[in-house]
């Protein structure tokens, strides 16, 4: 069966929205690039929405009660809403879970070197990338820096117009005979991805630089590495920090610039980190819009760490969300671990992430009866997993009919797929990790182009019906 394009079916009214709800969309995914500063961005919406931090609420023995709002953030990157519902919690929750981090180039904690009159940061490439899509790219630093007087200092360099860039260089081709030679997972090795950061020397006796009494740390650093000592010099006179303050950053190297409108007819984006965002911030928006208290708790759940398993105390295996929960049931006069496993288990979720959108160009690995297309909407995957459905969470018959049953009602164009043909390849998602409990779990999400290259791309449609469809959710499942 063939789903129609949802872009044949809007009026006026829904073109706006859609061009206002991708408008913010842009906005999102150009000024938050890490998962720190997509959860800052969130908590901040959250409480222009009435949203106020649970652990104020549970420091003052507040009691919750249908229609609140609270939020929760973990170590600063992953964080839940939740919307009290009319009805008692052990009669299940709503969830949207999605993640908030993305591939990337994570700076080490001993990065910076020089060699041959060129100062470079060494790193650890995040989650799965082709090597090679990383090269001659322009990229920003974003992340943070903790000093041992506990101050945390902000770091954001690439994006603003005014700022420099980075980058990765690659072997010109006239000399890459023998590079072209291998598979393409090993013509840019994963030790070879290092970033370009500087050229000048910092001059320590002459006319330009001989006065200047900030040098003295680092002349005898310049007398051997004169690159890398003015690096240090420019970064310790900006940011007030030592080249020991690498052993406790965050810096992640991402691609710089906004993302944009996409094709003559502006039908699309293009954009850094759209796997997962593009799942987050629908889901969010879906999240604050519900104005009226829903008849059962509405949660989103924004966590990080997808893209490398979904470990660390951030991510969605750890104990976080359950946590969460449980203080939100004893608010509410509802505590108790049973209780709590009895909520967990009557919940339904939509487990939140990007299929793979069917590329012509690439069609032999799709099998088309069962793939996602641009622009067909919200997509559903029962199962993902590789090959024999390996690590897959395999939604039920039954509660596939009750999506579609909703999907239906609230007139959200939807489509279902696979992730490519079987024995090709797979993946997998956070749906498993809920799963455990006994809740009702199916994947679901926007469909993505070039899915973990530096750029992706999605449809404006996809979007809009991605937050319909979030909506009608969490108010009617």
């Amino acid at each position: 069966m063939e789903h129609e394009t949802a872009w044949k079916k809007y009026d006026e009214a829904d073109l706006e929205a859609l061009e206002q709800l991708s408008a913010e969309y842009i906005d999102f995914i150009s000024e938050n690039k890490t998962e720190r500063e997509c959860a800052t961005t969130a908590v901040r919406l959250a409480e222009e929405h009435g949203y106020v931090a649970l652990d104020s609420a549970v420091r003052e023995g507040r009691a919750l009660k249908p229609g609140d709002k609270v939020w929760a953030l973990s170590h600063g990157k992953a964080l839940i809403l939740a919307h009290l519902g009319s009805a008692p919690l052990a009669e299940g929750l709503n969830i949207l879970g999605a993640h908030i981090d993305s591939p990337r180039l994570d700076i080490k904690q001993n990065p910076l070197a020089e060699a041959n009159g060129l100062a470079h940061l060494d790193t650890h490439y995040y989650g799965g990338i082709k090597n090679y899509q990383w090269v001659t790219l322009p990229l920003a630093l974003h992340g943070v820096i903790a000093k041992t007087d506990g101050t945390v200092i902000d770091v954001q360099v690439g994006d603003d117009p005014n700022d420099p860039v980075f980058c990765v260089t690659d072997l010109l081709i006239h000399l890459a005979s023998q590079q072209m030679g291998k598979k393409a997972s090993e013509a840019v090795e994963g030790e070879a991805l290092d970033i370009l950061v500087g050229n000048r020397p910092l001059v320590i006796e002459g006319e330009e630089f001989g006065d200047d009494e900030g040098e003295e740390p680092f002349a005898k650093l310049a007398e051997k590495e004169p690159v890398k000592a003015f690096a240090l010099k420019l970064l310790a006179e900006k940011y007030g920090i030592e080249e020991e303050d690498f052993l406790s950053a965050e810096i992640e190297a991402v691609p710089a610039g906004r993302a944009r409108d996409l094709g003559f007819d502006r039908s699309m984006v293009i954009g850094y980190g759209q796997d997962d965002r593009v799942c987050a911030y629908t889901s969010l928006a879906a999240q604050l819009a519900l104005n009226e208290t829903p008849a059962k708790t509405a949660v989103c759940v924004l966590v990080d760490k997808e893209e490398i398993g979904s470990v660390g105390a951030t991510g969605m295996a750890s104990q976080f969300f359950e946590n969460t929960v449980a203080e939100i049931m004893e608010l509410a006069g509802e505590g108790g671990p049973l209780s709590l496993r009895r909520a967990l288990a009557a919940s339904s979720m939509l487990s939140s992430d990007v299929s793979a959108g069917f590329d012509p160009a690439y069609a032999s690995v799709f099998e088309a009866k069962n793939s996602a297309y641009l622009g067909r909407g919200l997509v559903f995957n029962k199962y993902t997993g590789s090959r024999g459905k390996s690590g897959s969470n395999d939604a039920s018959a039954e509660y596939v009919a009750r999506i579609r049953r909703i999907m239906g009602d609230a007139g959200v164009s939807f489509q279902t797929a696979e992730l490519g043909k079987v024995d090709v390849g797979g993946g997998g998602t956070i749906a498993y990790i809920p799963a455990k409990y006994g809740m009702e779990v199916i994947d679901s999400g926007v469909a993505v182009l070039s899915m973990h290259a530096p750029w992706e791309v999605t449809s404006k449609a996809d979007i809009y019906e991605a937050y319909k469809g979030y909506e009608a959710f969490l108010k009617n499942a």
